[in-house]
């Protein structure tokens, strides 16, 4: 009979075996603010145009080489719950604004370790989560004042690419002036007057070869394939789409067909050709020159289709098909049948080319008010590529917030020291103990030009200092020169590094409310499974224990083949650990199948 183990009293007796919790600044708060701060340190050194990229390898074992915090962060999977708000916060900034989500990061990173001071220094947490809630406040009301220029014309090309170029440059630091005209080009042309801007309308193709000057950009679309037919090329297309298969319609049922003689061998496909030829003439006689299907194409369509001179293209994706009915405005037929002509689609050219190696497809429209349009990137490497569409996509989303807001601040650490000066003075004049907690929020705002400076090798303690002299004298658009020796600064209104405000908005923000939220935490209970073992014991001794738990519990589990398979698995391990490192899976095992298993013992 088994000895009787009674459980300490308190609150671990009310939980199960195996389950933990953690109470107190020691072991929950300050656990907490631990993992948050390794997170930040880890996505700290990728800020800025100078930032290091990350070598990613995700559970599919695809690589990622990139500096995008957005990006790192979803392919890492982080399983802390704390630095997982820290996470989501990110998140949600990528879906609000499309950029600043290193920002975030940094900043919830710099609070949450400026807090741990405090705590340490004797506050409560309900005084520092006082004081931050009203640095928040104060720093959000100080913003506005810090907007130095906006937004005139986005319809022009030109001032849309000097707003774009600084979230292009943190991805692509050398061809942010190219790309960054080629984003504006393609985002200008699918900006109606009305003043609704779709982030998907702009389309990007990867193609490998050549380099990053050989990307253009198409008013129009362009895919990877090839041409089903003989016909490659049309002008001024009427184009007719359909979501389903380029063939003959089927019966869902089988049937049986019994043929007595040689002509009804002869005359047995000869309707099904005859309709089939109909049905494409009908296409023809339409109007039509081309089709496009999103399933197969049969080889018998395919030949009528070359006998009547019509241009077929097969797309694998329904999204490929909605987001060609949009750029040709054409409707899905979802059965082959003669289009009208409002459901037609038009194009000025379509016609297969050849880029680098690869097989195009292009769908071109001459004029410049085409519904979407397409950035066509090159590059060496596939990684390059996938760097480029980043950088591509954040440009994209700068002028979509442009679009919402104009308004623009400076970049380059001016607007975070400007805040930090303002908040500093507004700390001072607060009698309570909230006012460490908003000098504090004050000196966080420093991590963020800290971090520009020493990932570009600058000292960012002298930076620091000579910002803040430039801002005390008035100076407050002066920032971080990044192309200048040493701790340089720069009017970054001269220089044309601005951000929109919405991005410092929302950052600072979201950061705020995930670190307020991560020190509201004052107790954690954990009742996860993977907990209940020993970080020594093998990763198939923890899989089988549990399978076994869980097994016992279901009454028409067959617990002798549970158990076989158990012992079996066992005794591989043992033949790779040795009896004496054996010992401890042995234990593993007498206590979690309880001694209910009637099966010979090691």
């Amino acid at each position: 009979m088994a000895l009787h183990v009674p459980k300490a009293p308190g609150f671990a007796q009310m939980l199960k075996d195996g389950a933990k919790h953690y109470t107190g600044l020691e072991e929950a708060v300050f656990r907490n603010i631990r993992a948050c701060k390794e997170l930040s340190q880890t996505t700290r050194t990728a800020y800025g145009p100078n930032g290091m990229n990350k070598m990613v390898i995700n559970h599919l074992e695809k690589l990622f080489v990139t500096n995008d915090a957005a990006t790192i962060l979803r392919e890492l999977e982080v399983q802390h719950p704390a630095a997982k708000m820290i996470v989501m916060a990110s998140h949600m900034q990528e879906q609000e604004v499309g950029d600043g989500t290193n920002f975030v990061l940094v900043f919830a990173g710099a609070l949450l370790e400026l807090a741990e001071e405090l705590l340490r220094m004797g506050l409560s947490v309900s005084e520092v989560i006082e004081g931050y809630e009203m640095a928040c406040k104060k720093a959000l009301e100080i913003l506005p004042d810090c907007v130095c220029s906006s937004a005139k014309n986005l319809h022009d090309v030109k001032e849309a690419t000097s707003l774009i170029r600084t979230a292009v440059m943190s991805k692509q630091y050398g061809n942010e002036d190219f790309l960054a005209g080629l984003i504006a080009e393609a985002c200008v042309s699918i900006f109606p007057e009305s003043g609704n801007f779709n982030v998907d309308s702009v389309r990007v193709c990867k193609i490998l070869g050549c380099g990053v000057s050989a990307s253009t950009m198409l008013h129009g679309m362009i895919f990877k394939k090839e041409a089903e037919g003989d016909v490659t090329s049309v002008k001024d297309a009427k184009i007719a789409i359909f979501s389903c298969p380029f063939d003959c319609t089927v019966t869902e049922t089988k049937g049986t067909v019994l043929i007595n003689n040689a002509k009804e061998l002869m005359d047995f496909s000869k309707g099904e050709e005859d309709m089939m030829e109909a049905q494409v003439k009908a296409i023809k006689e339409s109007g039509a020159n081309m089709v496009v299907t999103g399933g197969k194409v049969a080889d018998m369509a395919l030949h009528y289709a070359n006998k009547y001179k019509l241009m077929v293209v097969r797309l694998n994706t329904k999204w490929d098909l909605r987001r060609l009915c949009r750029t040709v405005g054409a409707v899905a037929l979802p059965r082959i049948m003669a289009p009208t002509p409002e459901e037609m689609g038009h194009c000025d050219s379509v016609y297969l080319s050849e880029v680098g190696d690869t097989q195009v497809v292009v769908f071109k429209h001459e004029k410049e008010d085409s519904a979407i349009s397409t950035v066509v990137i090159r590059g060496s490497t596939d990684n390059l590529l996938d760097d480029i569409e980043r950088a591509v996509d954040d440009g994209v989303n700068t002028f979509k917030v442009l679009v919402r807001d104009k308004r623009l601040v400076p970049g380059a650490g001016a607007t975070e020291i400007e805040l930090a000066k303002q908040l500093t003075s507004y700390g001072e004049s607060c009698p309570g103990l909230e006012q460490y907690a908003i000098k504090k929020f004050a000196d966080a705002f420093e991590a963020l030009p800290r971090a520009l400076a020493e990932n570009s090798g600058v000292k960012g303690s002298e930076l620091i200092s000579k910002l803040y002299s430039a801002h005390h004298e008035g100076n407050k658009n002066m920032g971080f020169d990044i192309e200048g020796e040493g701790p340089a600064l720069k009017d970054m209104l001269e220089a044309g590094i601005l951000e929109p405000y919405l991005v410092k908005h929302w950052g600072i923000k979201l950061a705020t409310n995930a670190a307020i939220t991560v020190l509201r935490v004052d107790q954690i209970i954990n009742r996860c499974w993977k907990y209940c073992f020993d970080a020594q014991f093998e990763p198939e001794v923890m899989f089988y224990c549990v399978f076994g738990l869980q097994d016992r519990n279901n009454a028409g589990t067959d617990l002798n083949l549970v158990f076989t398979t158990f012992l079996e698995r066992m005794a591989i391990i043992k033949q790779r650990s040795g009896d004496e490192g054996f010992k401890e899976h042995r234990h593993v095992i007498i206590v979690f199948t309880d001694g209910n298993f009637n099966h010979k013992k090691f």
